[in-house]
């Protein structure tokens, strides 16, 4: 490995300060003698809350020596607001401190370009290491060990506790509740995400029955004192009258007893699944990457598979599992299932011929026919988004995470991010508003001519009269804040860099071990260069008279243990997409480099 310059770490700067500090404010210098891991994240995506949970083991085993600092890069303009970033820290049990950045100044200190990354910081104040995507932590933890031992030696390494301090709890009956279900005697099921367990309530939608699960992150089958859920979501009612559960943060579909109480798994193995595992089989022997949403529809359970942008199917006549729509990548796409893209769907419901599905990140209400075939009514991909009601071609919603199927053939959408309940109704084409002032809604189900929204954000819920007519809102139109690259017109050479970590090296006992695809929006921005290839540099022609766009690219590298001696080593797959908005100007660059996984070496 060839040695670089030694790079001091750019300041820690964001208007939003401090959480999870006990209202210090921190610099890097304060931080000094400690291994400092920054976690460039913002809480709507996805594959940022799994690099939460692939710290966690790490954060506690090295707690005395490193410092995790979650750096909040938001996205879409409700993750700005400092309440919005409070929330989700205690949301997705954040145990370390965050600092709230809503305008990216850290991250453009950093240079980061998408989300996750991850910066390792050693004592000294210098950056050793920079990941993008998930599927770092076996190495970052190896530079951790190195970097112990190293500092130790040169007695710059600093032991101790860090500056997390854990905020006060609040006493309410559901924290963070994702989805609801309506109960045969009218009750409601409520998934009880935060504190990891069910809860089943009276009519009146506040008097609590009971719970199932312990309320402790795990997964364990059992009773209602036994069993363990890790930040469950979506509900639905098996043919057999059990209720299936997304047990997201578990990668699993469980199933509740409501008679004897008993959670059993019917589907995945407490694993995430990563690219190359399998796509269909028995349902407990294969992978799955957190289920968010689940319905029953055309026979069959469908499964909104957030964690890998598709949607599966699990068959409880075989007790198999297998993927029904969607590429993995990360984007707008319709048509065939097997071609369709697909940005983290959230939400679904059954409406006789059609499946409909809230698609979060693309901002988008979208459906899938008898025929499998995948269609857009509302939306335009992964950087539009707003609060515009009227035509579906021209009305924005904003991280939608719920849809629900109304009794005129219309359907109600839980636009989350936008703290509003909107309707979408396919005779007209028309979006509308039917309610506001809600709180991050998650999910609606349709009672008596009413709908009980879950107010996810406050921690409730809310029953609201269906109006005969919905209100018309002009609204605003967003883009995400971004800055664009600048680049020069013609050939532009993009490279993702990626660099083994140390003791391990590209996989290529099977093939080629790394993965590139590109696209574009708008696609007449490329004329050359988009598709699949295995390659991880590629020239890009850009075509004359496009002058802004958005760069798709999607990489995946699979490294192994380096060892002869060891007949079966580990293996780790890294990859990301990256969506980088693209100006053309005379001044701009001629290449793009992109990391997914490189290190400096020491000294």
């Amino acid at each position: 490995m060839t040695a670089r310059a030694r790079v001091r770490a750019p300041e820690l700067i964001g208007k939003g300060g401090w959480l999870n500090t006990g209202d210090r404010q921190y610099t890097l210098a304060d931080l000094r003698g400690r291994i400092v891991i920054l976690d460039f994240w913002t809480f709507c995506c996805v594959n940022c809350l799994h690099v939460l949970d692939e710290l966690r083991e790490l954060e506690e085993k090295h707690r005395d020596t490193v410092v995790i600092i979650g750096v909040h890069s938001p996205k879409f303009v409700h993750e700005a607001e400092h309440q919005a970033v409070v929330d989700a820290v205690e949301r997705y049990e954040v145990h370390h401190p965050v600092l709230d950045d809503p305008e990216l100044a850290t991250w453009k200190q950093y240079a980061v370009r998408a989300w996750p990354t991850l910066v390792v910081v050693d004592p000294e104040g210098y950056v050793v290491a920079q990941h993008a995507g998930e599927g770092h932590a076996h190495a970052i933890e190896k530079l951790v060990e190195e970097l112990e031992t190293e500092h130790a030696a040169k007695g710059t390494l600093r032991r101790g506790d860090g500056p997390y301090v854990a905020p006060e709890p609040v006493a309410t009956h559901l924290r963070f509740p994702g989805k609801a279900l309506v109960l045969p005697d009218g009750g409601f099921l409520v998934s009880d995400s935060t504190r990891h367990r069910l809860v089943e309530l009276e009519a009146d939608g506040e008097t609590v029955r009971g719970h199932f699960g312990t309320g402790e992150r795990g997964f364990a089958d059992g009773g209602r004192e036994e069993a363990r859920f890790s930040e469950p979501q979506g509900l639905a009612v098996l043919p057999d009258g059990r209720i299936a559960v997304a047990d997201t943060v578990n990668h699993a579909i469980r199933a509740l007893d409501l008679t004897t109480g008993v959670t059993t798994t019917l589907a995945g193995t407490g694993r995430q699944w990563w690219q190359g595992s399998a796509t269909d089989g028995p349902a407990t022997e294969v992978d799955l990457s957190s289920p968010w949403d689940i319905a029953w529809f055309d026979d069959r359970l469908w499964i909104a598979m957030a964690g890998v942008h598709q949607l599966w199917t699990y068959d409880p006549g075989t007790g198999t599992v297998g993927v029904a729509a969607g590429t993995t990548n990360e984007g707008l796409v319709d048509g065939p299932g097997d071609e369709a893209w697909f940005a983290q769907p959230s939400g679904l419901a059954s409406a006789g011929d059609r499946l409909w599905v809230a698609d979060s990140e693309n901002s988008a209400l979208r459906y899938v026919d008898l025929e499998g075939a995948v269609r857009t009514a509302v939306g335009t991909g992964l950087f539009d988004f707003g609060h515009r009601d009227g035509p579906a071609g021209q009305a924005l919603l904003q991280h939608p995470l719920g849809v629900t199927a109304l009794p005129d053939g219309s359907v109600a959408v839980s636009d989350s991010y936008n703290h509003a309940l909107r309707r979408y109704d396919p005779r007209s084409g028309e979006v509308t508003t039917l309610a506001t002032d809600l709180r991050e809604p998650s999910d609606a189900v349709l009672v008596d001519g009413d709908l009980v929204v879950v107010e996810s954000a406050r921690h409730r819920l809310t029953r609201l009269r269906l109006p005969e007519e919905a209100v018309r809102v002009a609204g605003q139109a967003h883009r995400t804040q971004r800055a664009a690259t600048e680049v020069a017109a013609g050939t532009l050479r993009l490279d993702v860099v990626f660099q083994a970590p140390a003791g391990q090296k590209l996989d290529t006992r099977y093939g080629p071990s790394t993965r590139l695809l590109v696209s574009s929006t708008p696609p007449e921005l490329l004329a050359e260069g988009s598709g699949p290839g295995t390659d991880l540099s590629r020239d890009l022609v850009l075509a004359d008279g496009v002058t802004e766009g958005v760069l798709h690219v999607s990489a995946m590298a699979a490294s192994c243990d380096d060892d002869p001696a060891n007949e079966y080593p580990a293996c780790h797959v890294h990859q990301q997409d990256w969506g980088v908005p693209v100006n053309v100007t005379a001044t701009g660059a001629s290449r793009l480099p992109l990391v997914l996984a490189g290190m400096d070496e020491q000294g």
